[in-house]
């Protein structure tokens, strides 16, 4: 596939701008009653790195990986500022902040998870970028051991227990962890703006989140 496991600089992604997007049909009946059905099941995030620049070194590093991605051909990691661990952004990750399965005695593989709400209609979202160094399993409450319990794919975030290691039946696997959004560049262009300025200044560099 096409992506880079590199993240995008975080000095100047810090002060981007842009969050999660939904796509929704509205329909409006002669009664004034809504018809509503969405066309995704997933959110997908979108982002404008450009209010991140504060100097020409900054607009500097930005075309350096702009041209080394060469524009939308290849993926990367984005840092949210907004949403990037298990728990709260001001929080630091706990073992038990995401349940991502339960054991059966036989399943030996686990997708990293994020769920957000818990009542009416919770939303899970798969984590497939996790920080390296930052995940911590546990099961039944117990943490375990990387490379001893288990191994971790940091470019899918699929956690695998080691043959002897499965988690027994009935018992909660929980995650804490950092994370990254896979992404791209939406653009192919930049468009750098030099004119009024003591420093530099990209007006837009549009960045969408990719499956992978």
């Amino acid at each position: 596939m096409n992506f880079h496991e590199v993240r995008f600089p975080t000095t100047i992604s810090r002060g981007g701008q842009g969050g999660p997007e939904r796509r929704t049909d509205v329909v409006v009946l002669g009664s004034g009653f809504e018809e509503r059905n969405s066309r995704w099941s997933d959110g997908r995030r979108n982002f404008n790195a450009g209010y991140g620049i504060k100097s020409l070194d900054d607009l500097h590093t930005v075309i350096e990986f702009f041209e080394e991605r060469r524009g939308r051909l290849y993926g990367f990691r984005w840092r949210d500022y907004a949403d990037w661990k298990s728990g709260p952004p001001q929080q630091q990750p706990g073992l038990g902040d995401q349940r991502i399965g339960t054991g059966d005695g036989i399943a030996t593989v686990y997708q990293l998870l994020k769920v957000y709400g818990s009542v009416h209609a919770p939303w899970s979202r798969i984590i497939s970028k996790p920080v390296q160094g930052s995940v911590m399993i546990a099961v039944a409450g117990s943490e375990k051991i990387e490379t001893v319990d288990y191994t971790i794919d940091y470019a899918t975030g699929i956690v695998t227990f080691l043959p002897g290691k499965e988690p027994l039946a009935g018992t909660s696997v929980t995650a804490g962890f950092e994370f990254d959004v896979p992404v791209r560049f939406d653009s192919d262009k930049l468009e750098v703006s030099l004119s009024g300025f003591s420093h530099g200044a990209i007006p837009s560099i549009p960045i969408i989140e990719v499956r992978v």
